[in-house]
C-alpha cells in the first residue's frame, strides 16, 4: 500500500519510528529499519530481535544485520534504488547523516522532506476494524479499572496511590501498559489540565479528575471523568453542568465532512457564553491510535475535515486557577452522520 503512494520519482522509503514500523509490520522493537521499495519491504533488525521478527513480522523480509552500513547498502544496490525518502519527523540530525552516508556509499540519494510523514499520517488516520477493536478493548480495560478503583477512594487517600491502583488494575486486566502517565488530581490541582499526581490527599468538597487510558496491542484509549467527593458547592455543580453540555454540543457536531474547527467551536462557544471565556485554553480534541496524540487536531480555526473511520477525542474543560477544574472526555469514531462512542461510563455528576 505505501509503495503505491510514493511519488513517481522515488524508489523507496526508510522508516525508523517504533509506531510506524509496528503499523506496517505488526512487529514491536526498540530499534529497526524498515526499507520499503516498489516491489518488496525489508525489516532490518539486530540479533536482539531477529528470532522474534522472523516469527512475528508481517508484510516484509526480515534481515538480521551485523553491520547496518554494509547490509543496508547491499539491499539498496541489489534493488538498484536511487532516490529514497526518509521519515523526516523521526530522524535526528546524527541519524540522518549516518543514513545519508550509507545511501551515498550505495549510489543512492536521500530525499528529505515531510512528504513521507504526510503519506503515512494519512494512512493511519483511517482505522481498520482490527484497530478499532483493539482500542475498544483498551477502553473497556480503562473503564473497568476505574470502576474498581473508585470503590477504594476515601478521605485522606493520595492522588499518587489512586494512580498506582489504576495502573495495577489495568495491567491485571491485560493491558500492555498505560497510554500516558495517568493524571489523577484532586482539589485545587484539578485546575491544572495536565497536573501530576503526588501526595496531595483527597478531602471533603473536592473534585477528583481522572484523565486516563490503557494500551492494548499497541493501541491507546483516552478518557476523562470528573467526580465530586463529599459536599460540593453550587458553583462546582454549575461548572460541571456547563462542561457536560459543551461536550455534548461538540459530540453532536461530529460527522463526515465537518471541519475540526466547527467541533471545537461547538464546545468553546458554549463555555464562553456561559461566562467562562479564558478558562478553556487547550484544544477540544485530537486523533488517537498507535500514539496518544495523532492527526487531526480538533482545535480552533482548523479546516481539517473529518471522515468516516477517523478516531478523535472530545474533551472540553473549564479550569478556575487555584480553585478547581472540570474536564469530560470521550474517544469516538467518526461515521457518516453521527459518531460512535468508545466510552460507556456515565457522564452524570457522581458524588463519591
Amino acid at each position: 500500500m505505501l509503495a503505491e503512494l510514493l511519488p513517481n520519482d522515488v524508489d523507496g522509503a526508510i522508516i525508523i519510528s517504533n509506531e510506524n514500523r509496528r503499523y506496517f509490520t505488526n512487529f514491536v522493537s526498540s530499534l529497526g529499519y524498515l526499507l520499503v521499495t516498489r516491489k518488496d519491504s525489508y525489516l532490518l533488525v539486530d540479533s536482539r530481535y531477529s528470532e522474534a521478527a522472523h516469527k512475528q513480522a508481517e508484510n516484509c523480509t526480515v534481515v538480521k544485520f551485523g553491520k547496518l552500513s554494509d547490509d543496508l547498502c547491499d539491499i539498496i544496490k541489489q534493488n538498484n534504488l536511487k532516490n529514497i525518502m526518509l521519515e523526516s519527523a523521526s530522524f535526528t540530525l546524527t541519524e540522518c547523516a549516518y543514513i545519508e552516508n550509507i545511501l551515498d556509499k550505495a549510489g543512492a540519494k536521500a530525499v528529505k522532506s515531510d512528504e513521507l510523514n504526510k503519506i503515512i499520517n494519512t494512512m493511519r488516520l483511517y482505522k481498520t476494524e482490527d484497530e478499532t477493536e483493539k482500542m475498544h478493548t483498551a477502553q473497556m480495560m480503562t473503564e473497568k479499572a476505574l470502576t474498581e478503583t473508585l470503590k477504594l477512594i476515601k478521605e485522606g487517600v493520595s492522588e499518587r496511590n489512586i494512580a498506582l491502583e489504576l495502573e495495577f488494575r489495568m495491567r491485571k486486566l491485560g493491558a500492555d501498559g498505560v497510554s500516558f502517565d495517568l493524571i489523577v488530581l484532586s482539589g485545587k490541582k484539578t485546575s491544572m489540565p495536565h497536573g501530576v499526581p503526588d501526595n496531595n490527599k483527597v478531602k471533603n468538597g473536592d473534585f477528583i479528575l481522572f484523565d486516563i487510558g490503557a494500551t492494548y496491542k499497541g493501541y491507546h484509549s483516552d478518557m476523562t471523568r470528573t467526580y465530586g467527593f463529599g459536599n460540593i458547592t453550587a458553583e462546582q455543580k454549575r461548572v460541571y453542568a456547563t462542561v457536560k453540555q459543551a461536550q455534548q454540543n461538540a459530540l453532536d457536531t461530529v460527522r463526515e465532512g465537518v471541519m475540526c474547527g466547527e467541533v471545537d467551536k461547538a464546545a468553546r462557544s458554549y463555555i464562553y457564553h456561559a461566562g467562562y471565556e479564558g478558562y478553556f485554553g487547550h484544544s477540544t480534541g485530537h486523533g488517537v491510535g498507535l500514539e496518544i496524540h495523532e492527526v487531526p487536531s480538533v482545535s480552533p480555526n482548523s479546516d481539517f475535515r473529518l471522515h468516516s473511520g477517523m478516531v478523535i477525542t472530545v474533551e472540553p474543560g473549564i479550569y478556575l486557577p487555584d480553585n478547581f477544574g472540570v474536564r469530560i472526555e470521550d474517544m469516538v469514531i467518526v461515521s457518516n452522520d453521527k459518531y460512535i462512542n468508545f466510552a460507556s461510563l456515565s457522564k452524570e455528576l457522581i458524588i463519591l
